[in-house]
C-alpha cells in the first residue's frame, strides 16, 4: 500500500469545513440580516441543497471521462471562490442573490463528492480510517462555528461574506495540494447509474441517507433562529453548534474501531433511533441550556458515526473508478435531494408552528429512517458489487 497523504487530505477538509462552519450557522441570520423573510431564506438555501442533486452527477460524467480528473477539482475550487465573490454586492436584490447562490451552490456542492472518492482511493483497502482524517474538516467548522459568533456580535453579521471569502481562497490552495490514489484505475469496473441502483443495497443505502438529510433540514436551515428566538445571543448560539461539532470530532476519532466491531449497517439503525430522540428534544426544551446541550451531542451519531458508516458502505459497494459515481448517487440523491426536501418542508412546518412544529417533523422523519435501516438494510448486500472486495466491518452487522 502506498504511504496515504494525510497531511494533504486534512488540509483540503479543514478548510473547505471551515468554509461551512461560517456559512451553516450565519448564513441563514446574514439573509435575515438582508431583509429575507422566513419563506425566502428556506428557498435560499433548499437552492443550496438543489443544487447537490445535479452537481455532483454532472461533475461526475466530467471526471469520469477525464484522462486528468483531478484537474476537475482545482476548477470548480476556483470556480467556488469567484461565484461567492458576488456576495460582496451590497444591497443586492433578491434576484441577485438567487443568481449567485446557484453559482456558489453547484460549484462548491460538487467537489467535496469529488475529493471523497480522492480520499477514498488514497485509503485503499483501509477505508475504516476515513474517519481519522475527516474529523480534520469537523475542526474547522467547530473553529470557525465558535470563533464568528462573539465576532458578529462586535462588528456585525453583514461583515460574513469578507471572512468567508478567504477560507475559499486557502481551499483552492489545498485542491493543487492532491490528487487521486492508486485505488483510482484508469482499468477498473464501470456500469451505468441505473445498474448501480439496481444492486442490492444501493437503494437502501441512498434512502437511508435521504431521510436522514431531510431529518436535519430543520437544523441546518433554522436552529440558529430556533435559538434567537429562545433568547441566546450569537455567542451561545456558535457553542451550541460547537457542541455538535466537537462531539462528531470525537466520533470520528474512535468511528473506525465502532466500523469493525459492529458494522455499518447496524450502527446506521442506532445514528437513526438517536436522530428521533435528539430532534424531539431540540423541539420541546430549546429554553433549557442543559437539554439542548445533550442533544446537541447526539450529532456524534447522526452526523459523524452515521456519515463514516455511509462512506464505508459505499466503498465496498463503489470499487476503483466507480467510486466517483457513488459518491455523485448519494450526494445527489440523499444529501441533495434529501437536503432539498429537508429545507423546503422545514419552512413550512416553520410556518405552522415555528421551531416546535419544524423539528417534531424532523423526528418523524428520521422515525421513518429507522424504520427503513431496519426493514430494507442488510450486511450482506455489498457482496454484489461488481468486484469481489472483502467486507470488513460489515460482518458484525
Amino acid at each position: 500500500m502506498a504511504p496515504v497523504p494525510t497531511l494533504r487530505l486534512s488540509a483540503f477538509y479543514f478548510f473547505y469545513l471551515a468554509a461551512l462552519g461560517a456559512f451553516s450557522p450565519y448564513f441563514p441570520l446574514w439573509l435575515d440580516h438582508q431583509g429575507l423573510s422566513a419563506v425566502a431564506i428556506s428557498g435560499m438555501m433548499s437552492l443550496w441543497y438543489g443544487t447537490r442533486v445535479v452537481s455532483p452527477s454532472a461533475w461526475g460524467h466530467l471526471v469520469l471521462s477525464s484522462k486528468r480528473p483531478i484537474h476537475w477539482l482545482r476548477i470548480g475550487a476556483a470556480l467556488t471562490v469567484l461565484a461567492f465573490a458576488g456576495f460582496l454586492w451590497p444591497q443586492a436584490p433578491l434576484v441577485a442573490l438567487l443568481a449567485v447562490m446557484a453559482a456558489f451552490s453547484f460549484f462548491y456542492n460538487a467537489i467535496m463528492p469529488q475529493f471523497e472518492a480522492v480520499t477514498l482511493s488514497n485509503l485503499a483497502e483501509a477505508p475504516h480510517r476515513y474517519g481519522r482524517i475527516r474529523l480534520w474538516g469537523s475542526v474547522g467548522f467547530l473553529l470557525t462555528a465558535t470563533a464568528l459568533g462573539p465576532l458578529f456580535d462586535r462588528i456585525g453579521i453583514g461583515w460574513l461574506p469578507w471572512v468567508m471569502l478567504p477560507m475559499f481562497s486557502l481551499l483552492l490552495i489545498a485542491a493543487f495540494a492532491n490528487d487521486y490514489g492508486p485505488a483510482h484505475r484508469d482499468d477498473g469496473p464501470r456500469e451505468s447509474l441505473a445498474s448501480s441502483l439496481r444492486r442490492p443495497g444501493v437503494a437502501a443505502l441512498i434512502g437511508a441517507g435521504f431521510l436522514m438529510q431531510v431529518a436535519h433540514g430543520p437544523y441546518y436551515v433554522f436552529f440558529s433562529l430556533h435559538l434567537a428566538e429562545a433568547g441566546y445571543s450569537k455567542g451561545a448560539l456558535g457553542l451550541f453548534w460547537a457542541i455538535g461539532v466537537l462531539a462528531e470530532i470525537v466520533m470520528f476519532w474512535f468511528a473506525a474501531r465502532l466500523l469493525e466491531r459492529h458494522g455499518a449497517v447496524r450502527l446506521m439503525r442506532w445514528c437513526m433511533a438517536a436522530a428521533v430522540l435528539r430532534f424531539i428534544a431540540t423541539a420541546l426544551v430549546p429554553g433549557s441550556a442543559l437539554a439542548l446541550s445533550i442533544a446537541q451531542l447526539g450529532h456524534a451519531l447522526t452526523f459523524g458515526l452515521f456519515h463514516s458508516a455511509g462512506m464505508q458502505r459505499t466503498a465496498r459497494l463503489f470499487p476503483g473508478r466507480l467510486l466517483g459515481q457513488g459518491q455523485g448517487l448519494l450526494y445527489g440523491l440523499s444529501s441533495g435531494l434529501g437536503g432539498v426536501t429537508g429545507a423546503l418542508l422545514a419552512g413550512q412546518f416553520w410556518g405552522l408552528g415555528g421551531g416546535r412544529a419544524a423539528f417534531l417533523f424532523a423526528a418523524v422523519a428520521a422515525a421513518a429512517g429507522l424504520w427503513l435501516t431496519l426493514r430494507a438494510m442488510q450486511p450482506g448486500d455489498a457482496a454484489t458489487c461488481p468486484r469481489d472486495l472483502p467486507l470488513a466491518g460489515d460482518e458484525a452487522s
